[in-house]
């Protein structure tokens, strides 16, 4: 049985001491990012070794939308345009279909979309024109063609970030947002989720919404994922939490782990590729039951 971990690794080969980690901890997958990737012949090689590491339910991830998110990359891969381009249902469902097709044939699983945030003007960047539209309604069913796209291509699509990212002020990359609006402000950045909670797999957001929980950013909080995730927006699907390496987050990547699966994540997000993190992340989460 794997762990419920999903990790990154260093630079674009496998090393000994990572294919040893992996072979004794067993995570749930690998997540690849540009470090990882340098043509198709290199991927192709390093996704091999990885798959023949990990456990049989073992998934292979990459952080893929289009736009400035890309890892696959031209001229070895087509460049597709950022979310906010898409101007018709039909386009959206071709966009996920280009996506899946790309990274299917570089031997992917999963790809970590689409972007369900709205997009809010005067907000943080970090979302932008990685938002399909500010309108609620077009978010939800462009989102859910996206999302019919990639699976038509077998791939698993990874709707982000439950439960809205869009009114952040800050990157949480870098720092913790704080959104203030009132839960019933609240039920536009909700509504794309709630229109696709039948999608197989969410990612968490690492923001703080005070009016919810004060305490606790959405992926910490057992109450934001019990109440709104898993109650008002009614995803039933693998919860996993966003990158936690991230700033807006603290204690250690050990205790980040602990935290996000006690709050309710499925699984534990760890993208840095730093053998100590993995390590200490998957020696601190133990088998899923």
């Amino acid at each position: 049985m794997s762990k419920p971990v999903i990790i990154g690794i260093s630079g674009p080969t496998l090393s000994h001491d990572e294919a040893i980690l992996l072979r004794e901890h067993r995570p749930r997958g690998v997540i690849l990012f540009s470090r990882n990737i340098t043509n198709k012949l290199q991927l192709s090689d390093l996704l091999a070794s990885i798959r023949s590491e990990l456990p049989s339910d073992g998934v292979l991830m990459v952080d893929q939308e289009g736009g400035r998110v890309a890892r696959l990359k031209s001229p070895h891969w087509p460049e597709l345009p950022p979310a906010a381009s898409l101007q018709t249902a039909e386009a959206a469902f071709g966009h996920g279909a280009a996506l899946g097709a790309m990274v299917r044939e570089a031997g992917f699983d999963i790809v970590t979309a689409p972007v369900l945030d709205l997009a809010y003007p005067g907000a943080s960047s970090v979302i932008g024109d990685r938002a399909i539209s500010h309108d609620p309604e077009i978010v939800a069913q462009f989102g859910a063609r996206l999302a019919e796209g990639l699976i038509s291509q077998g791939i698993i699509p990874v709707m982000k970030h439950l439960p809205g990212h869009g009114r952040a002020m800050v990157d949480s990359h870098f720092a913790l947002p704080r959104i203030g609006a009132k839960p019933s402000e609240l039920e536009a950045d909700f509504y794309p989720f709630r229109a696709n909670n039948n999608l197989p797999w969410g990612m968490t957001a690492h923001i703080l919404y005070t009016e919810l929980d004060p305490e606790l950013p959405a992926t910490l909080s057992p109450i934001i994922i019990s109440h709104v995730i898993r109650g008002r927006i009614g995803f039933e699907g693998i919860l996993v939490s966003d990158d936690l390496a991230m700033e807006a987050l603290q204690g250690t990547p050990a205790e980040r782990a602990q935290a996000a699966l006690a709050a309710g994540c499925d699984i534990a997000l760890y993208c840095p590729g730093d053998m100590a993190g993995n390590k200490a992340v998957l020696e601190a989460v133990p088998d899923a039951a």
